[in-house]
């Protein structure tokens, strides 16, 4: 990203043809950077609000040792300004089509599609479909094969601590997420 400034005593119509030339020059080269998304609009607004209102009040150009360029079609009209069409569309489509990935990628529930624990009480049977580390207890009929523990009891109290053979499940099986539960071997 380059910003170009170019100075120098100018008569109205060489002042706008010099502003012309390069706002459709920053049209055709200012989008390439991800930043320039935001630079080339502001750019483009700072030169038609600061040196093109200065120009415009400029008289016309009288004498001189040359003759004054032409400042040619206004920017609206060359093919230059069709380029900044582009980046626009780009953005303007953009925004849609990342809400529909969005909810084609979620599964729509208001906890943005993340699998939230089942809570647990006292006498549900549970099968853990992980290993320790990463529980994934499930809750099963107590009379079904895959039953492996049940939940004895619920450490409420600080200080409390499970019974010698029983094992902790998660703190986000407890009620509200923070309630320990003992889990009982079923066999």
């Amino acid at each position: 990203m380059r910003f170009l400034k170019t100075t120098g005593p100018f008569c109205r119509n060489c002042g706008l043809a010099t502003l012309r030339d390069m706002s459709a020059n920053t049209l055709v080269a200012g989008w390439w950077s991800p930043l320039s998304t935001i630079f080339t609009p502001i750019t483009l607004l700072m030169n038609f609000l600061g040196p093109r209102s200065a120009l415009a009040r400029l008289a016309p150009p009288a004498g001189g040792f040359r003759p004054s360029l032409d400042p040619g079609r206004p920017l609206t009209r060359r093919p230059q300004a069709l380029l900044f069409l582009v980046p626009m569309l780009l953005v303007l489509v953009a925004i849609p089509v990342l809400i529909v990935i969005g909810a084609v990628a979620g599964d729509g529930s208001p906890d943005g599609g993340v699998e939230r624990a089942e809570t647990l009480t006292v006498g549900d049977c549970v099968r853990n479909e992980g290993d320790w580390k990463d529980q994934d207890l499930r809750i099963t009929d107590c009379g079904a094969p895959q039953a492996e523990y049940t939940v004895s009891r619920s450490l409420d109290e600080q200080g409390e601590k499970c019974a010698d053979g029983e094992y902790y499940a998660d703190l986000k099986y407890g009620k509200g997420g923070t309630t320990s539960l003992c889990l009982k071997t079923l066999w």
